[in-house]
């Protein structure tokens, strides 16, 4: 059994339905090569759900991918899945291939564009060590958020049936 302590991550100032979510660019990775890419380049192409998650490796980033892979909303819903999160482009690669991943994820070690998502966490109160907190936004290819979840404490997970209805709504 896992004994670990709730933390509670407190309010935040993220994206709300109706809002634009920011764009940014940074590296995204997948199966084969990463390079610099815009958040409006995907959503320019269709509905992207951007998964905000701690690092890879980390069971509550597992756990999602995990859950999204068998929920396999790529297939059928029109929504591009992408991930976010403070891992390197050689650490997301890994991770890709170890998994057997479908999903492309963007590098954001900085933890940048947490902070332009207002789900940025500094980590166990220690000075410089940042993480993206666990969220879920679906933007439409305006990047108009149609659908927003950031967790307040941790660990929490999305719910998935609330996204999947924000997916049958698009």
């Amino acid at each position: 059994m896992m004994d670990f302590d709730v933390v509670d991550l407190g309010e935040t100032d993220h994206p709300r339905v109706g809002e634009t979510a920011p764009d940014f660019t940074r590296p995204l990775v997948n199966d084969e090569y990463w390079e610099d890419v815009a958040l409006s380049t995907l959503t320019d192409e269709g509905p992207t759900l951007l998964v905000f998650y701690t690092m890879d490796g980390a069971f509550p980033g597992t756990y999602m991918w995990d859950e999204l892979a068998d929920r396999a909303w790529d297939d059928e819903y029109d929504v591009r899945v992408v991930g976010c999160s403070i891992s390197t482009p050689y650490e997301h690669a890994s991770l890709i291939e170890d998994r057997d991943m479908d999903y492309d994820l963007f590098s954001d070690p900085a933890a940048t564009v947490a902070d332009e998502y207002g789900v940025v966490h500094d980590l166990d109160d220690m000075t410089g060590v940042r993480e993206h907190r666990p969220a879920v936004f679906l933007l439409d290819s305006d990047r108009t958020v149609r659908y927003a979840w950031v967790a307040t404490e941790w660990p929490e997970f999305p719910d998935y049936d609330a996204i999947e209805d924000a997916l049958a709504d698009l």
